[in-house]
């Protein structure tokens, strides 16, 4: 598939859920991404440098998805709505990172100093991105793995920059300003700081970040990596303390391909400060991984319970994984 007559771009909305409170991204144009089958060779790769998106040569690649969820000039709302069900133009920039032009490689597979580059990619990105004032969240995310539902095989992640700060976030902004105002303490400094504390969830520590299974962990080998000194984004990195979050990602990265001898799929998030202008002293930088597998050749589905109750259900501790983890050696 090669650029050509682009299509008429369909409405990108934002729905108000009343019940739950918050807002669903509706984005039919979606419907029509590519698909790329399991194994499609690199001459079949929309994402190599001889693809439809991307230069004849390049390191690290970034453009806006041809698909998005959001979109930066939507077209005007042919759906009204009302003060019960609002609806809003679905207006953001969703963005490709493409991590390597080599169509065989992960993320785990590149060097700590392609890992570095990336960081230094990443926090471009937030900047820039977050300088928008109808952007009020930078999300950067990386989806791994058919079984996650990737469709396009090339290591790559996404940024979704977003013009509300999505449900999760809310949530940890909440509870961590209120442990500030409860305890003139940050939140994720006390986690991180029982966690060194006590050793037995720990994966990896560097000298500026640390990675660890979280004591309260939904999936089982779920890893955080928290920032050691307190940091509401990557905005406030020095360059020592990009290269130690590089180093930590790949002894983390490695690790999950290591524990059963192939290419661990996972989702990876990053959390930090929102981008609206308002003060987040109180929040903390930090990465979290979901791996879907729960033994070598199990997966955790999310069932009624999870997907429903909105209430995990975890089969494994966390201080066995983490020393599985440990144990899963470079």
């Amino acid at each position: 598939m090669r650029r050509g007559r682009k299509p008429k771009k369909r409405m990108s909305a934002l729905r108000w859920n009343p019940v739950l409170e918050e807002w669903v991204i509706t984005a039919p144009d979606r419907q029509t991404r590519p698909l790329q089958v399991s194994g499609a060779s690199k001459k079949e790769c929309l994402l190599c440098p001889h693809g439809f998106e991307v230069p004849t040569e390049y390191d690290i690649c970034v453009f806006e998805n041809r698909f998005p969820s959001l979109q930066r000039n939507p077209p005007p709302l042919t759906l009204k709505g009302d003060q019960f069900y609002k609806i809003k133009n679905g207006r953001g920039i969703c963005e490709v990172v493409l991590y390597s032009p080599h169509h065989n490689r992960t993320l785990t597979t590149e060097s700590e100093n392609q890992i570095y580059k990336l960081i230094n990619v990443w926090q471009d990105r937030y900047r820039e991105l977050g300088s928008y004032n109808f952007i009020k969240y930078v999300f950067i995310f990386e989806n791994k793995g058919e079984v996650i539902g990737v469709t396009l095989s090339h290591p790559h992640g996404q940024i979704y920059a977003f013009p509300y700060i999505p449900p999760i976030i809310k949530r940890e902004l909440s509870s961590s300003r209120r442990h500030m105002a409860r305890t003139g303490k940050c939140l994720f400094c006390e986690i991180l700081q029982r966690e060194i504390g006590e050793k037995k969830r720990i994966v990896w520590k560097g000298k500026h970040f640390a990675a660890f299974v979280p004591f309260y962990a939904r999936w089982p080998y779920e890893v955080h990596i928290y920032s050691c000194r307190h940091r509401t984004s990557m905005l406030e990195f020095g360059e020592t303390e990009k290269r130690d979050l590089a180093r930590v990602l790949k002894k983390v990265l490695v690790k999950y391909d290591k524990l059963f001898g192939f290419s661990f799929p996972y989702m990876m998030v990053i959390h930090q400060a929102p981008t609206d202008g308002k003060e987040y002293s109180y929040y903390h930088f930090h990465i979290e991984f979901y791996p879907p597998y729960r033994s070598r050749d199990k997966i955790k589905f999310l069932g009624g319970c999870e997907s429903g109750a909105g209430s995990f259900i975890n089969d494994t501790s966390a201080e066995e994984k983490a020393a599985e983890l440990r144990k899963s050696n470079m």
